[in-house]
C-alpha cells in the first residue's frame, strides 16, 4: 500500500514512466493487484502503448522502416521512446528528433545517408499535416509602390519546408517507397549534395530537386529577409522568374514592410 493516495501529478509522471520503461518503478506502488500481480497487468498496457508508438513512428518514416527492417525499427523506436517520450496526445506530431537520434546511434552509423532520409520523411510528414492556409493573394504586392515592392518580406506557407544533404536522399526516399531495386541499385551516393523544396500541392506532397541558387534564394526568403537582400545575394538573372514560380506556387501566406504587417 503506498504510503499516501498519490496527487494526480504523481499518478500522471508515474504511469509515463511505467508505460515506457521496464519495471513499472513508483506506479507498481498505485496498480491494484485484483487477482493479477500489478508487473502483470502493467505489462498488457505497456505492450499497447510501445506499440502505438512503434505504429507512429513507422507511419512517419516508411522509408526508414524499408531501410533498415522491421526488427531493427523497432529496437531504435523503443530506445527513442525511453529518450524521447511523446509530450502530446497528437501522434502525427510525435518523432520530429527522430533523425537526429538516428543520427547519434552507432548501430546505425553504417548508413550515412539515413539521418538525412529521415529528415526528408518528417518534413513530407509535416508539410502533409500542415493547416491549410489560404496562400498569398498576388494583387497585395500589385498594390505596393514600385519603390517598395524590393523591402517586402515574406511570410512561408507552413506546408513547406527547403531541405539539404550531401546525398541523393529524394531519390533514395522515392526508390524505398516504390520499391525499386533498380532504381536503388542506381543511385550514387558520391554524386554530390542535393537541395530540395518540399511543399503540398492539390494532388499531394511534392519533393522538387533545386538548383544550389535557387534554394538559397528561397531559404533567404523563408526566413523572411527582405527581398532586396535576397536579390543582392542571389545574382542570378533568372531570379525574378523564380521569385514568380514561388509566388504562383503558394509558397507564402503574407507580406510585411520591414517587418511591419501590409495592410
Amino acid at each position: 500500500m503506498h504510503p499516501h493516495p498519490p496527487t494526480l501529478l504523481e499518478l500522471q509522471r508515474a504511469v509515463g514512466q511505467g508505460l515506457l520503461h521496464e519495471g513499472g518503478g513508483d506506479l507498481l506502488a498505485f496498480v491494484v493487484e485484483d487477482g493479477l500481480a500489478p508487473q502483470a497487468r502493467l505489462g498488457i498496457y505497456r505492450n499497447t502503448a510501445i506499440a502505438t508508438l512503434v505504429t507512429a513512428l513507422r507511419l512517419s518514416y516508411p522509408a526508414i522502416h524499408a531501410l533498415v527492417g522491421p526488427e531493427f525499427f523497432e529496437g531504435a523506436a523503443r530506445l527513442f521512446m525511453e529518450d524521447s517520450p511523446p509530450s502530446s496526445a497528437w501522434l502525427d506530431q510525435y518523432g520530429e528528433v527522430f533523425p537526429e537520434f538516428l543520427a547519434a546511434m552507432p548501430q546505425a552509423a553504417s548508413l550515412t545517408y539515413l539521418a538525412d532520409t529521415a529528415r526528408l520523411e518528417w518534413a513530407v510528414n509535416t508539410v502533409l499535416h500542415a493547416p491549410d492556409v489560404k496562400p498569398l493573394d498576388l494583387a497585395r504586392l500589385a498594390q505596393l509602390e514600385e519603390a517598395k515592392r524590393e523591402d517586402v518580406c515574406f511570410a512561408p506557407h507552413l506546408a513547406v519546408r527547403l531541405l539539404q544533404s550531401d546525398f541523393p536522399i529524394d531519390a533514395i526516399w522515392r526508390a524505398v517507397l516504390s520499391r525499386d531495386d533498380g532504381a536503388m541499385e542506381a543511385i550514387d551516393l558520391t554524386a554530390g549534395p542535393v537541395w530540395l523544396l518540399v511543399h503540398r500541392t492539390p494532388s499531394g506532397v511534392e519533393v522538387d530537386r533545386l538548383s544550389a541558387w535557387q534554394w538559397r534564394f528561397a531559404a533567404a526568403l523563408f526566413a523572411g529577409r527582405p527581398l532586396h537582400a535576397a536579390l543582392q545575394e542571389t545574382p542570378s538573372s533568372e531570379t525574378h522568374a523564380w521569385l514568380a514560380t514561388l509566388l504562383a506556387s503558394g509558397c507564402f501566406t503574407a507580406i510585411s514592410l520591414s517587418g511591419r504587417p501590409f495592410d
